[in-house]
């Protein structure tokens, strides 16, 4: 149905759509499909006449038919876009779906390697420059727990001091931090310095260079992680966030202590760091399933 004609409103707005907004093919082909939606759950009524209410039965009918928060989402968008093309062309007397919110979707945990498999990543020995650099990278990621820009954005003479064990970094809304640097990521930094200057070109400032000599961009460090860990035989696709994820939970584990990981992560607000508490628990939770005798049937 999605493919077929729509009713002639529904038409006339995927035209202005294509022509006056220049949208593409795959937003035509995602709003055909979202309107079609729209008109088989109304049928047999005009999705024109359609109340606050009705959307809102169409809302609970899709959640019940077990799509989650963001499909649903994407979907409402479609239709308010629609509705507010009939109240500003076809005089419908106000949007139906304006004030419609999708349900929650349940928040997502973030990915953490565990401690055996951040070990296999890091402790891999490096065959050429260019790998001494990227575990000098995955180090002091997994070390300090910086951002991904924040990690690119390093300069050879600025952030990082080896003197005090810290790097400063700013993150985000122009936020400084200094985070502790471990014996590890410090000892594959001094092993990248004494192969960095080789390859940078002359006047570039920055810490990681690739091999034309200017700075690494987010996605060659991206990258050059995934490759790594492929390497490594982690056996799970790694991305930098994973590995400043790691860094919190593993953290979090050993002191329990929140403000400090908060501190640490540059984190504005605490309820961003205590998502990581939920981590902590499901580890709990697999150590209690696996020792305790009363904790679940065995074979």
């Amino acid at each position: 149905m999605a493919g077929g004609q729509l009713g002639e409103p529904m038409e006339a707005y995927l035209r202005q759509l294509e022509v006056e907004r220049r949208a593409s093919r795959h937003t035509l082909v995602a709003y055909r499909r979202d309107l079609a939606e729209l008109s088989r759950l109304a049928a047999p009524a005009d999705p024109a006449g359609l109340a606050p209410h009705d959307i809102r039965r169409l809302v609970a009918q899709l959640h019940g038919a077990g799509l989650g928060g963001r499909s649903i989402g994407r979907r409402l968008s479609a239709w308010r876009g629609f509705f507010r093309w009939l109240v500003r062309h076809r005089g419908l007397a106000s949007n139906p779906a304006e004030s419609i919110r999708p349900p929650r979707s349940p928040s997502r945990l973030p990915a953490a390697l565990t401690p055996d498999q951040a070990a296999a990543l890091l402790d891999a020995e490096p065959d050429d420059a260019l790998e001494i650099r990227d575990r000098a990278m995955f180090e002091l990621f997994y070390s300090s727990g910086l951002r991904l820009s924040e990690l690119a954005a390093l300069d050879i003479d600025v952030g990082v001091d080896p003197a005090a064990r810290e790097v400063t970094v700013t993150g985000k809304r122009g936020k400084t931090r200094c985070v502790p640097v471990g014996d590890k990521a410090m000892a594959a930094l001094a092993a990248w310095r004494a192969h960095r200057d080789a390859l940078a070109a002359t006047g570039e400032p920055a810490l990681f260079v690739g091999q034309r000599g200017h700075r690494l961009s987010v996605r060659s460090i991206e990258a050059r992680l995934a490759r790594w860990a492929r390497r490594c035989g982690v056996g799970i696709g790694v991305h930098p966030h994973m590995l400043r994820h790691s860094f919190a939970s593993h953290l979090l584990q050993s002191s329990g202590d929140l403000r400090a990981v908060q501190e640490l992560l540059g984190h504005a607000s605490i309820r961003s760091t205590q998502v990581y508490t939920h981590l902590d628990f499901q580890h709990l939770a697999r150590v209690y399933d696996a020792a305790h005798p009363r904790a679940r049937k065995r074979d």
